[in-house]
């Protein structure tokens, strides 16, 4: 499954709220990133189901839908893709990109330093 950037918004929005309408995904859409229509995020969530990226209950008058995965899964995936694609695998080669280009806060890189400590 590699979810397109429109596909990805929608999941966004399911992994933050749950299990949702289509009507509660398009005003949140339509709230956090840009005017959509109702029909078209209708269209692309069943093209999404059909896909298995997302599950639809349709059990009652409204249908509600679910993302097929969890988000840590999904994003791991598409992370590894990333770096495998972009970076021939190296994840340093990944990080000392971020950092080249990047302000970091002291905050950041303490929380990064902490977090490498509990790796060894």
């Amino acid at each position: 499954m590699e979810p397109t950037k429109s596909e990805l918004e929608i999941l966004q929005v399911l992994w933050q709220h749950g299990p949702s309408t289509v009507r509660f995904v398009n005003d949140k859409l339509n709230e956090e990133k840009r005017a959509v229509q109702y029909s078209s995020t209708l269209k692309l969530m069943q093209i999404m189901a059909e896909k298995g990226i997302v599950k639809r209950d349709e059990s009652s008058m409204k249908h509600i839908y679910s993302p097929a995965e969890e988000e840590s899964k999904t994003k791991n995936q598409l992370l590894k893709r990333f770096v495998d694609t972009m970076y021939q695998g190296s994840a340093s080669s990944l990080v000392m990109q971020l950092f080249g280009n990047k302000t970091t806060s002291q905050d950041d890189l303490d929380e990064i330093k902490e977090f490498l400590k509990k790796l060894n």
